[in-house]
């Protein structure tokens, strides 16, 4: 027999619901998308009304909703964090995405649950975990590798979801406290600082500089477009591109990228399928290359690899164009084969090393009038294009559509007339009208007028695959009643279709309540309330820590644990050079000194510092969650 078909889910992010309509329109099966609080982008919130217009968009194609509900959370906003889960599953939402496990000790809605990448999910006891206590969903860590996948997918059910394009963090997610230790902004509680795009100096042991003015904690952008096939056969089953602050271009075009390579997939390997409904068609080519990265990497997938590092810029450099042929008042010509617009971005790197950039107020084929005189630009000087005016415009106008198939018969029974409308997911309804007492004289012509009249699906979801008259001979149909039995039919097939809607479900706890890998949790466990110490106390815990973020004077600790590794990045790591253990290195910024030490056995770092004097503020519950429910609401 052979094995289960597979679905593959592209899960695309939406910073408020109009970009997560658009992420559906252009090919996600599902979007990520935060709620009005509790959400691990302090900058990407939305009201729960915005959830639910998002929701009945993405329920017409059977794609999902998930809102990130991943922050760490105090004991005051466990209560309305549970409000908050309870209205996002009543708007309509399909799962929501938990860092804190506090909320599992909570009255929550009968709702999926997906364990954040913030829980840190980097091994398959872990992930195994997860899955026994409720999550039907896991977002695996980023610094994963095929090899490692494939292990944690052989010994869970859940559904493992992969980051495969955007942004990178150099730490593991939910291990990296170096925002709140210099700033009060606590990353795990959504307002990280990206201390980690700051320029650093490296000095070794013995304070000799390594590297000067350099963005060393500054990776790539992620892209795993070359490897989507090989994490589908590791386990892969949700594709993750990251960026719920990113702008809507990069939706569009990441979005639609990803959709057509995993159509691609799917269509030449059997075991896989779609996890939604509808074809897009695209008024552009996708090019991810044009909206804002770092650089590209596919970071770990493969194992360790030189050059992961956007070390000296953490800004959108741009596609090369060309070079500084001359330079005259007020314009530069370039040596380019590529066209230019008006509106276009430049960039270059000052002989200094710092990233320039100009805008072009007129191009005439390569001879072009920057909007205000570039410093540091000279004659050779190699040019990047970091805004494509021509293409943001395309992303600027509607540039797709997503139908859903349909096949439609004409047929009779006894005395009935019959429409039958099947969808591309077997689907099926059909309206009758009184069959008309007289043929048509002109068969031809009443043929034509039944596929014309039938086949104009106009602004719905669907668009006609097939289309067959099943009739002798046609009677004579005035096109207003065709036109009504058409509007019957669709409005049927979507009653049907709701009616049918997968609705992803809870996955209940194990019994008896599996144990927790570990027996003590330091402050990497991330506990903030006391029902997350419940929960990991019932859970095998012995010794339960305060999280970093609840104290206030803590020595110096692990602000950040990171696979990348500055020693093999400059050619440092005693496996590459016998005899050399540079160990501690340090990084500098101003006046803060973080100590790098190095976990060779399990081939990390840990970028080691203290919290800054004066900068601990105790987490306040967002005032606009603090309401009292007015009389006569619902207490979920």
């Amino acid at each position: 027999m052979p094995p289960p078909t597979q679905r593959l889910e592209l899960l695309a992010p939406a910073r408020n619901a109009d970009f997560g309509i658009e992420a559906i329109r252009h090919g996600a099966d599902a979007v990520y998308i935060g709620g009005p609080g509790f959400g691990a982008r302090h900058g990407a919130g939305n009201p729960v009304e915005d959830i639910a217009r998002l929701a009945d968009f993405a329920h017409r194609f059977d794609a999902h909703v998930f809102v990130a509900l991943n922050t760490i959370l105090t004991d005051e906003e466990l209560e309305p964090a549970r409000q908050l889960a309870w209205e996002c599953h009543r708007a309509g939402a399909d799962a929501l995405i938990v860092q804190d496990m506090g909320l599992l000790e909570l009255d929550l809605p009968p709702i999926q649950l997906h364990a954040s990448t913030q829980t840190d999910n980097r091994s398959a006891d872990k992930v195994s975990f997860l899955s026994g206590v409720g999550f039907s969903q896991v977002v695996l860590a980023r610094e994963l590798t095929l090899d490692e996948i494939r292990t944690i997918a052989a010994q869970t059910d859940a559904v493992l979801e992969y980051f495969v394009h955007g942004a990178l963090c150099v730490a593991y997610s939910g291990q990296c406290y170096i925002s709140h230790a210099h700033t009060g902004r606590s990353a795990n509680r959504g307002e990280c600082s990206q201390a980690c795009r700051l320029p650093y100096d490296l000095t070794d042991a013995a304070g000799e500089p390594v590297a000067t003015g350099k963005h060393l904690l500054s990776m790539k952008d992620n892209d795993q477009s070359a490897n989507l096939r090989a994490l589908a056969d590791a386990g892969v089953r949700s594709f993750k591109i990251e960026g719920r602050l990113k702008d809507l271009g990069y939706v569009k075009n990441v979005t639609a990228h990803y959709r057509q390579l995993l159509d691609r997939l799917i269509s030449e390997a059997p075991g896989y399928q779609r996890a939604s409904s509808g074809r897009c068609q695209y008024t552009f080519t996708p090019r991810p290359e044009k909206s804002f990265n770092r650089g590209a990497t596919d970071y770990f997938a493969h194992g360790r690899q030189a050059d992961i590092g956007a070390f000296d810029s953490p800004k959108y450099v741009g596609e090369p164009v060309g070079e500084v042929r001359r330079m005259g008042s007020g314009w530069l010509e370039v040596a380019s084969e590529v066209p230019f617009t008006n509106g276009d971005g430049l960039s270059f790197y000052r002989p200094d090393g710092s990233l320039g950039g100009m805008r072009i107020n007129r191009a005439e084929g390569t001879r072009l009038w920057p909007a205000t005189a570039p410093e540091g630009l000279s004659e050779g000087m190699a040019l990047y294009r970091n805004h494509d005016q021509a293409f943001e415009r395309l992303m600027e106008r509607p540039s797709a559509e997503r139908r859903i198939a349909v096949d439609l018969r004409v047929l009779r029974q006894g005395q009935a007339l019959q429409v039958e409308l099947q969808d591309e997911d077997g689907h099926r309804v059909t309206v009758s009208q009184p069959y008309p007492p007289d043929d048509a004289r002109d068969q031809e012509r009443a043929r034509d007028t039944l596929q014309r009249q039938l086949a104009r699906f106009g602004e719905s979801d669907f668009q006609l695959r097939g289309f067959s008259i099943e009739l002798a001979r046609c009677p004579f149909v005035q096109a207003a009643t065709l036109n009504q039995m058409r509007r019957e039919a669709v409005a049927a097939l979507v009653a049907e279709r709701n009616i049918a809607r997968s609705v992803p479900m809870r996955s209940p706890a194990r019994t008896p309540a599996p144990v927790y890998p570990q027996t003590e949790l330091s402050y990497l466990g991330n506990v903030l309330n006391g029902a997350a110490r419940r929960f990991y106390e019932r859970h095998g815990v012995s010794l339960v820590a305060d999280a970093y973020e609840a104290n206030h004077e803590p020595g110096d600790v692990s602000l950040m644990i990171t696979r990348h590794c500055l020693r093999f990045s400059f050619n440092l790591c005693p496996k590459q050079v016998k005899g050399i253990r540079p160990d501690p290195m340090q990084l500098v910024h101003g006046k803060d000194r973080l100590t790098l030490r190095f976990d060779c056995k399990r081939c990390e770092m840990h970028v080691v510092g203290a919290l800054r004097p004066g900068v601990f503020e105790p987490a306040a519950v967002p005032l606009t969650l603090m309401r009292r429910p007015a009389k006569g609401e619902e207490r979920a």
